[in-house]
């Protein structure tokens, strides 16, 4: 993708004819659950969601953001709005950046599936990890910002805030090795021989220990909301993914952004990240050890192919929904397409440690 993502994606536009609801049938949930409506709902789609539709919602003077399962046949265990719903509204007991919750609906006889409505971050969101036309001072404070966000979701006692049962402690890279081996063959389109051989070759090389937090599981510059004018998150976006696990599949999965080159999935590879006042990888990664008290990162190899099998199946599902016709943005075809490539990136991983030995 060469554009930069900031004009395809950000803003809201007409809801999508494959999205359209009963606005009447809201009107009326929202009058009943949501607590200080007033006014008429005027819907409006968010451009950038490609899983869940994401709508914004005005009435009254306020605004707020609905998300709800797509219409059509899912895949099992996608699309879980009700865990978004709980993980959010246990967050939002700490100081930690996420929107308001105010209401789950899971009667699909209201809107036609499950959905759950947040209060709406009014910020900055950013598509770009090069960060054009800032200062480097601001670069370099937004990057620190991601980072003291991510360390602090890690740092968070999951037990205290009501999550011990939000997952399976324990055995997390297995579990997960499993499940998007799984996805990816439910929607398989084509033939992938990389990913194949990652899903033979990861379960036999986890790397041994383990530990558990809560992990978002989609921790990228995108899915934050930062303050108008202030290098500060405001807001933690699109938790679909998110369960108790290995905080370091979690921290990975986010610092894959410089392995990628700009035209995959928006990365930094290759470009002159000093004169951008961009960490590099090395900083990044030291900066969130000190914030969770770690020595460093061992394994690194196997994080980077484990995520970037994990990014193939997130991509191969999107494919299955293009050719099923239930995808949540029209341009979800970009990101499926990357699943090939994805796939022999990872896979390289996994040959520099057999290369090893």
């Amino acid at each position: 993708m060469t554009d930069t993502g900031q004009e395809l994606f950000s803003g809201t536009q007409d809801v999508l004819e494959a999205h359209r609801i009963d606005t009447n049938a809201l009107q009326a949930y929202m009058e009943e659950n949501v607590e200080g409506f007033t006014g008429t709902v005027k819907l409006s789609e968010f451009k950038g969601g490609q899983s869940n539709p994401t709508y914004k919602i005005e009435a009254g003077g306020n605004a707020y953001v609905m998300r709800r399962k797509p219409p059509g046949k899912l895949l099992p265990s996608a699309h879980a709005v009700d865990r978004e719903y709980r993980v959010i509204s246990a967050l939002g007991k700490t100081d930690f950046p996420v929107p308001k919750s105010y209401a789950l609906c899971e009667d699909d006889s209201i809107i036609g599936t499950a959905f759950y409505i947040m209060s709406f971050a009014d910020g900055r969101i950013f598509w770009d990890p090069s960060l054009p036309g800032m200062e480097n001072d601001e670069r370099s404070a937004i990057y620190e910002g991601m980072s003291d966000v991510i360390a602090q979701l890690h740092n968070i006692d999951y037990k205290a805030i009501g999550l011990e049962t939000f997952g399976k402690p324990g055995n997390y890279f297995e579990r997960q090795i499993g499940r998007w081996s799984k996805q990816f063959k439910a929607s398989e389109t084509e033939v992938m021989p990389e990913m194949d051989k990652l899903i033979e070759w990861l379960p036999d090389n986890i790397p041994a220990g383990d530990e558990t937090t809560i992990v978002h599981g989609d921790y990228r510059l995108d899915n934050m909301v930062f303050h108008p004018t202030e290098p500060r998150v405001i807001a933690v976006l699109d938790w679909e993914l998110s369960t108790l696990g290995h905080p370091l599949g979690d921290f990975s999965y986010h610092a894959m952004v410089w392995e990628f080159e700009p035209e995959l999935f928006r990365g930094l590879a290759g470009l002159d990240l000093k004169s951008l006042g961009i960490p590099t990888t090395e900083e990044y990664v030291a900066s969130y050890c000190k914030k969770t008290g770690r020595d460093g990162i061992e394994n690194w190899d196997f994080y980077m192919a484990y995520n970037m099998f994990r990014l193939t199946g997130i991509a191969q599902g999107i494919m299955g929904r293009v050719r099923d016709g239930t995808a949540a943005s029209e341009h979800a075809m970009q990101t499926a397409s990357k699943a090939g490539p994805l796939s022999v990136q990872g896979w390289s991983h996994a040959q520099r440690i057999i290369d090893r030995g």
